[in-house]
């Protein structure tokens, strides 16, 4: 009888015990992601590839997390701006930050940037990309790649192209073209992709490397020439421009590309949940489609792997920047 007792009472302290610890450790777990509205902050205004892509996941980020996905945009020097909005907020998943390649130069263009651009954010995922586009303005007696570096080395210095601002992707872009091309052009820094376009269209310039989503319209509309894309293969929406390594540069490749941050120290339960979401996203035949129309093609890599592209790009441009001493002001 004693020992029957003995066991119950055993038993009854097991099951107690199990009971308590099961209560601490639901006290202790944090509470489901998410549980209210979360931003993503576009450093950009309104319109542009950047705060295009963020719209286009917006809805179905929204069905799938099953919470209001705000878009925030806080456009102000070149990106910066949004960028260490997004630095500064707390790391607990409710704000994130698209990026785009402008930001691996923050580093060397802009000294007093007020949050280290790789250690105060972490990579979620690099979402789409598209080639930059050589285009020139019509006037412009250049038909093809080979044309135009004949032309640019029989009248060395004539020559200038448009950049949306030193250091910009169209800047080093150009400046590592001149280099392999061996040709003098000079370089006009406009402050904006918009009076840079307008005077590119209005014959003030010469030729620009332009994203290929805001040349589209151009090259179809005949305001502008396509002589190359630099993109590591041709893409849909211009099948008919050969790519600059196609033309005799091997190893000369460039994506302008749009991706995802979100604050350094945000679980990794919650950076892995963001990346199997977005890139559920992105790889949907609709979403594909709709990127495709804009020249856009999804890429959905791992945080680790859009780590080491952030690496990777920095240490390129900063290798160019030296070798050329460029200046950046």
């Amino acid at each position: 009888m004693n020992t029957l007792a003995s066991s119950q009472r055993r038993k009854l302290l097991l099951a107690a015990t199990a009971l308590a610890l099961a209560a601490n450790t639901a006290l202790a777990a944090p509470p489901a992601w998410p549980q209210k509205t979360i931003r993503i902050v576009v450093p950009f205004p309104p319109g542009g590839t950047v705060d295009g892509v963020a719209r286009l996941l917006q809805p179905r980020l929204q069905a799938a997390l099953g919470q209001t996905v705000l878009i925030d945009n806080r456009a102000g020097a070149g990106g910066t701006v949004g960028v260490r909005e997004v630095a500064r907020s707390a790391p607990d998943g409710y704000t994130v930050g698209m990026v785009f390649d402008a930001f691996t130069t923050y580093p060397l263009v802009y000294p007093n940037l007020g949050f280290d651009s790789r250690k105060d954010l972490v990579p979620v995922t690099q979402m789409a990309s598209n080639p930059l586009v050589l285009v020139v303005n019509p006037s412009v007696p250049a038909n093809n790649l080979q044309e135009l570096i004949a032309l640019a080395k029989a009248k060395p210095g004539t020559l200038n192209y448009a950049s949306v601002g030193a250091g910009s992707s169209n800047h080093l872009t150009a400046e590592w073209f001149k280099s392999v091309a061996g040709i003098d052009v000079a370089h006009i820094p406009y402050k904006g992709g918009g009076p840079a376009q307008q005077d590119l269209l209005g014959g003030q310039v010469q030729m620009m490397f332009l994203s290929a989503v805001l040349a589209q319209p151009h090259v179809r509309a005949g305001k502008l020439r396509a002589l190359a894309q630099t993109g590591a293969k041709r893409v849909d929406a211009y099948r008919d421009v050969p790519t600059v390594a196609e033309s005799g540069y091997p190893d000369f490749h460039v994506e302008s590309w749009v991706g995802m941050l979100a604050p350094a120290g945000t679980p990794s339960a919650i950076i892995d949940r963001l990346h199997t979401e977005v890139t559920a996203a992105l790889n949907s035949a609709d979403i594909k489609a709709r990127l495709a129309e804009q020249g856009l093609q999804p890429i959905a890599n791992t945080p680790a792997q859009f780590a080491q592209a952030l690496s990777d790009e920095y240490a390129k441009w900063q290798r160019l920047i030296s070798e050329r001493n460029l200046s950046l002001e």
